[in-house]
């Protein structure tokens, strides 16, 4: 067992293990000691106390390098969309419009609320991520040979499209650098042979809008 940071003298962790497995706890530092539960097996709950820190190390010292990265990451700031850029306001609410009517914001959901959290910053927040955050099949178009779990080759998670306006290559693999391309890849397969992506109804009403319509589209997901 490790401690991160301290609040109190003592602490308890509950512990859960898998198939009634065997674990033991200990303390590479000298100030936490671990009072009881130092090792068994299945779910328990180990209890420690904090001594006097002799060793000079700050709380922060005490996390490891992958630790202070995930904190880093868990607090970076959402990206901020323009209100304006490129294309004009007018296009931009047009395309931001459009994206709804023709059902991309099916999966890519526009916002998401987080639930409580021991940290105010990350609890009871609006999150506009344009993910549900849903593993989704997309056809045999996109399907790239490799299964993760219980995700086959052509089921992919909704890509968040935040911070879209920023990137560079698109889709899971990076295989384009076309945006348009990246849309235009969603559509693939048939019905009728078990083949066909989620999203080929949407990408149709998306080839039928007008020029102006689909730069209005593009200039509101640019603006992400």
């Amino acid at each position: 067992m490790r401690a991160t940071e301290a609040l109190t003298p003592r602490g308890e962790a509950s512990l859960l293990s898998l198939q009634n497995g065997g674990w033991t706890a200990a303390s590479s530092d000298a100030w936490i000691i671990i009072n009881s539960s130092s090792s068994g097996t299945g779910d328990a709950a180990v209890r420690y106390t904090l001594a006097t820190n002799t060793t000079g190390a700050t709380p922060q010292e005490t996390i490891s390098a992958i630790e202070k990265f995930a904190f880093f990451m868990r607090f970076l700031a959402p990206p901020a969309p323009s209100p304006d850029t490129p294309g004009g306001a007018a296009s931009i609410a047009t395309g931001k419009t459009l994206f709804s009517q023709i059902g991309c914001a099916l999966c890519h959901t526009p916002t998401l609320y987080t639930g409580n959290s021991t940290v105010a910053a990350l609890g009871n927040q609006t999150v506009n991520l344009y993910s549900d955050l849903l593993v989704h099949d997309m056809g045999i178009g996109l399907a790239d040979g490799v299964s993760q779990g219980r995700a086959g080759p052509r089921e992919f998670r909704s890509a968040p499209l935040w911070g879209l306006g920023k990137r560079v290559f698109f889709l899971h693999d990076g295989r384009t650098s076309n945006l348009v391309e990246a849309i235009e890849a969603h559509q693939s397969g048939n019905v009728f042979f078990g083949t066909a992506s989620e999203a080929n109804l949407v990408i149709s009403l998306y080839n039928v809008l007008l020029e102006g319509q689909k730069q209005d589209l593009l200039n509101f997901l640019r603006s992400l």
